[in-house]
């Protein structure tokens, strides 16, 4: 869909991206006079043809999207994508023709530099990552129109076409998103040494979905379909005020991820999520192990087992499909004793809390065993809170020619 546009727009961004020198020749003074005075009717040209494009574009979308069971819906599909296409380019236009020139003479405001400046950074893409490059494209031009609408457009206006950019947006998010997973999920091809990046760009994409798109859907959710993830929306709001540090941002990713479990289960999904999962809790137990103030350490393990608990309720207890049956089925008896824990919360609710992490503890030193990360460090403070929960006992000093070594060991 949209192929002439795209086939267009590589053409138009060719152009565009050979920026002319600024010798300061009289002839060129007289051209960059010229073209100062030009500008404010050629904005006024393309921002009535955006216009004119919009009100098209919206008209298609309604015909399209609420009348499903008209015999025309096929008719009606092509000739809303053939407006979306004509929108798209009219915004194009709009950069080059407009935000372009001011830029170069100086005459933008800084809302036209950030528009220019993010417009660059997306085309930066098109070689390299053609498809991340295909859908942020389309993203960044819906979003600089909207921000135009809600800042000069009329209230019925912005009404009619926030129906069009949530559906759309969404659509774009989830495209985005499902283009990183199938990066995540290629074992073959190695983007990078331990896939940071997308992760980070995942994570960025979730967010960036939940601030400017979620935040609307929730706005008009006048049938409280999204009432299951209400709470989840205000932990994260939580977490957007202030400067964060690494335990901060790891929490705030958390949410994320289990936001998306809810949202995004196709274009995020779940063997995906779990990668995802396997990073934070990876970050978790470094912050853990290399925090040296005790009462941050403190606060830091409570977050590790948080995550702990989010990974193995949200996740795991979803997973349909084990890499090996010795896996499900430790997985089964985890869950079987996690089920028979949370029966005391009501009834014995510090002794829940206690039994929970004592589960959570073991259940994590048994997968650190085979890990190729040295969580040492880790271990030993695990085993200590086990001691303090008088799990295992630590035994009387022993001495040997290298130097005095503590022995431990579980309580039957």
């Amino acid at each position: 869909m949209k192929k002439l546009y795209f086939e267009g727009m590589r053409t138009m961004e060719e152009r565009s991206l050979r920026i002319t020198g600024t010798d300061r020749t009289f002839f060129n003074k007289i051209t960059n006079t010229l073209t100062k005075i030009l500008i404010p009717t050629k904005i006024g040209i393309n921002g009535m043809l955006i216009s004119i494009k919009r009100n098209s574009l919206i008209k298609a979308y309604d015909n399209y999207a609420l009348d499903e069971e008209n015999s025309n819906k096929e008719e009606a599909e092509k000739k809303y994508d053939s407006s979306y296409e004509a929108y798209l380019e009219a915004l194009d236009k709009y950069v080059m023709d407009s935000i372009y020139k001011k830029v170069k003479n100086n005459t933008a405001s800084e809302f036209e530099q950030n528009a220019l400046s993010k417009y660059y950074e997306v085309t930066s893409l098109k070689e390299s990552e053609y498809v991340e490059y295909k859908y942020r494209k389309q993203k960044y031009l819906l979003e600089l129109d909207y921000e135009g609408i809600k800042v000069g457009g009329k209230e019925k206006v912005k009404e009619k076409y926030q129906r069009f950019y949530i559906t759309k947006m969404d659509s774009l998010y989830k495209s985005i998103l499902k283009n990183y997973s199938i990066k995540v999920a290629d074992t073959i091809n190695n983007y990078d040494s331990t896939k940071e990046w997308i992760y980070t760009k995942i994570f960025y994409t979730l967010e960036d979905y939940i601030q400017n798109i979620l935040s609307l859907k929730l706005e008009n959710d006048e049938d409280k379909n999204l009432r299951n993830i209400v709470a989840e929306y205000e932990k994260y709001q939580s977490y957007t005020v202030g400067k964060l540090d690494t335990k901060d941002n790891i929490e705030k990713n958390m949410i994320l991820l289990g936001i998306s479990r809810k949202l995004f289960t196709h274009s995020l999904p779940l063997i995906v999520a779990e990668q995802c999962y396997e990073k934070l809790l990876k970050d978790a137990r470094s912050l853990v192990q290399d925090t040296k103030i005790a009462a941050k350490r403190e606060k830091a393990y409570s977050m590790l087992i948080n995550l702990i608990e989010d990974y193995n309720v949200k996740l795991l207890s979803t997973k349909v499909y084990w890499d090996s049956s010795k896996a499900r089925d430790e997985y089964k008896e985890f869950w079987k004793k996690y089920q028979e824990i949370l029966k005391l919360k009501e009834t014995d609710f510090i002794e829940y809390v206690k039994q929970k992490e004592i589960l959570f503890i073991k259940n994590d030193i048994k997968n650190l065993n085979n890990s190729k990360v040295d969580y040492s460090k880790l271990m030993k403070y695990y085993k200590r809170k086990l001691i303090d929960y008088g799990v295992m006992k630590q035994l009387k000093d022993s001495y040997t020619s290298v130097g005095k070594y503590t022995k431990i060991k579980e309580v039957a």
